[in-house]
């Protein structure tokens, strides 16, 4: 994808492409709905906030490879007539505020399957689709996490100007959250991609914010995407942005406070964090220790389908090469590279 077109498609999508309704549609449906339209309560805002936490809970252990297309094919078949039903504002409001996060999930699952066009325009549209939708419950959590979805995306494809523009959108939009995990999401966000522009400056004043806000104390644990960013979470996050700063002193110990003090659980979670670590310890001159924790992370990836897991491989492999003469590294690049089939 060339980089105008990404621009262009970062900035809004039209809701068209996924048949899904346009803005304003809630407030037009409390007075009128076409004939046959489906009558919407509660009931099926919890469905779709169900099926968010079942599927999104599947891709957190096994990779956004598994059961995209059955996001996809809930969202087009079970929700999308749901959206053109008939229903109250609140509800609209409580539907269209789900349905944004399902559409999320659905792109950060395209994400995370595979590192081609079709994906990466996946993604990207249904980033953009989830901010829309969120808009027009007014939610403005959800509407900062759909920004974050893009932001992370021009990170990872090396946008970085672009990278640091969403960021700013996303804190500016969590500014006013009563939600402390929320804050920290979107400032540890705005960090990562100053720290990928190479402005040390903003990147450090912006994961200290994250820092103050991940140690505040939160209410109980909510259904949104941001309530999901646990102390795990933003240390690992932490780590990797002090090891593109440099400090990999820092860097090693937040990424053992993700693995050994907050758990990470999901397996590819851990496994994503346990590969960061082996590539901090090589740096950081320690082979044995980088060898081990790599042997761990093996132990995890078997089976994930998740792009980050591949890349992770390859890195390992790549990095490994070096190490002709060590059985140990030659038995891992085996082993990895079974993994990757």
């Amino acid at each position: 994808m060339e980089r105008r077109e990404f621009i262009l498609a970062s900035s809004g999508y039209a809701l068209s492409a996924l048949g899904l309704p346009d803005m304003g549609s809630i407030t037009r449906r409390t007075k009128t709905a076409p004939p046959g339209a489906v009558r919407v309560g509660q009931g099926e805002v919890a469905a779709v906030r169900h099926m968010v936490k079942a599927l999104g809970d599947s891709a957190s252990e096994l990779g956004g490879g598994h059961a995209r297309h059955l996001a996809v094919r809930y969202l087009t078949q079970d929700v999308a007539p749901w959206l053109e039903g008939h229903f109250t504002e609140a509800t609209g409001r409580d539907l269209f505020a789900a349905t944004s996060q399902l559409v999320h999930l659905a792109g950060w699952m395209a994400q995370d399957e595979g590192d081609t066009p079709e994906l990466r325009g996946l993604a990207q549209r249904y980033y953009a689709h989830s901010f829309r939708l969120a808009a027009e419950a007014g939610d403005p959590e959800l509407s900062a996490t759909a920004l974050r979805g893009l932001a992370v995306q021009c990170i990872d494809l090396g946008y970085r100007a672009e990278a640091v523009q969403l960021g700013e959108a996303c804190v500016e939009y969590g500014r006013h959250l009563d939600n402390p995990r929320a804050v920290a999401y979107y400032e540890a966000t705005l960090a990562n991609a100053a720290a990928q522009d190479d402005d040390r400056r903003m990147a450090t004043k912006h994961l200290a914010l994250s820092e103050t806000a991940i140690g505040k104390p939160t209410a109980a644990a909510g259904d949104s995407w941001a309530a999901h960013y646990s102390p795990g979470r933003w240390a690992h996050e932490s780590g990797m942005i002090l090891s593109r700063l440099g400090d990999l002193d820092a860097a090693e110990e937040h990424l053992h406070l993700a693995l050994d003090i907050h758990g990470l659980d999901r397996r590819r979670t851990r496994a994503i964090v346990l590969a960061d670590l082996g590539g901090v310890r090589l740096r950081q001159g320690n082979v044995d220790g980088a060898m081990a924790t790599w042997s761990e992370f093996l132990d995890r990836a078997d089976g994930i389908r998740s792009v980050k897991v591949q890349a992770a491989l390859q890195d390992m492999r790549v990095r490994l090469r070096r190490y002709t003469g060590v059985p140990e590294a030659q038995e891992l690049r085996e082993q990895a590279a079974r993994i990757s089939g």
